[in-house]
């Protein structure tokens, strides 16, 4: 299948290789040379403008930061929605406002075109494992349609709703993993205040009514566990900048539906001060940070 990928970052550049790894034929489009170079190594074509990536392809890929980018992306008299072809599916996997899904969704619907939003779950070791999940908004028809393509980049999809359900799920979700992660960060650190082992506290935790994701798969005190950011630096991985850019979004979603979300504005509170201290490049689990003088 041809497809077109554009945004090749932690997350973009390993889902691409995993579709030109299954046999696909991209062409990949970057603002990054480095990004794309990897793609090339791997048997992408590189082209070099994003309307490029979108002729004459069947499938149509962005992984972008966020809405201002999608939206500049699609929309306006240089989007590529004028340059489209109506045969091609539109698969959105950035993490958005879900608003900003349904206004490129639907304006590429007027113009004849099938786009989903599909943002994923599984950070960059899922992307690179091709073990992500995808929630998906939009219709049946058209999840159908991207199924055999998200297949090779995810183990799991899900069918959140109508066009932008994909969005307030994805952002619902990053919402609770900011609160658990500054939370067992929080619990790590009072334990090791009080003269217990992390290493320890973090087993019985795991193994005891406070088990949680950033526990049993992240966690966030260094050395710990191996093969995760806090035991490199807090190097890689999902940054503290997305997450509270996502904390962000949440936080809209809440005003515009009047919705009391206490712990998620605490939760983007504290990773906005943690950013503010010069930490925003750092993987999320750094909030450990703020409650550890590491």
């Amino acid at each position: 299948m041809k497809i077109g990928f554009i945004g090749l970052g932690h997350m973009g550049g390993p889902m691409a290789k995993n579709l030109v790894a299954a046999g696909h034929e991209l062409k990949v489009f970057d603002l990054v040379p480095a990004a794309v170079q990897s793609l090339v190594d791997a048997g992408a074509t590189a082209v070099v403008t994003a309307a490029e990536a979108a002729s004459e392809v069947e499938v149509l890929i962005s992984m972008l930061p966020a809405s201002q980018h999608v939206e500049g992306l699609y929309l306006g008299d240089t989007g590529l929605l004028g340059a489209i072809d109506a045969s091609t599916l539109v698969i959105d996997s950035s993490t958005i406002a879900p608003e900003s899904a349904r206004k490129v969704a639907a304006a590429a619907a007027e113009r004849g075109i099938t786009m989903i939003d599909a943002p994923v779950s599984g950070g960059t070791a899922g992307a690179a494992a091709g073990t992500l999940t995808f929630i998906v908004g939009g219709s049946s028809e058209a999840l159908e349609r991207a199924r055999p393509v998200l297949e090779k980049m995810g183990k799991n999809i899900f069918h959140a709703g109508d066009s932008g359900a994909g969005q307030v799920a994805k952002i619902c979700n990053n919402m609770l993993l900011a609160v658990l992660m500054a939370g067992s960060a929080e619990a790590i650190q009072l334990g090791v205040a009080n003269g217990l082992d992390p290493k320890v506290l973090s087993d019985i935790m795991q193994k005891s009514s406070g088990r949680n994701w950033a526990l049993e798969l992240y966690n966030p005190y260094p050395g710990v566990m191996e093969s995760v950011p806090s035991s490199n630096g807090y190097q890689g991985g999902f940054g503290v900048d997305l997450m509270a850019k996502d904390l962000g979004l949440a936080m809209e979603a809440a005003l515009q539906t009047r919705s009391s979300t206490p712990m998620g504005a605490l939760a983007r509170s504290l990773y906005a001060l943690h950013s503010g201290q010069g930490k925003g490049a750092l993987d999320f689990s750094s909030i450990q940070q703020l409650f550890s003088d590491l």
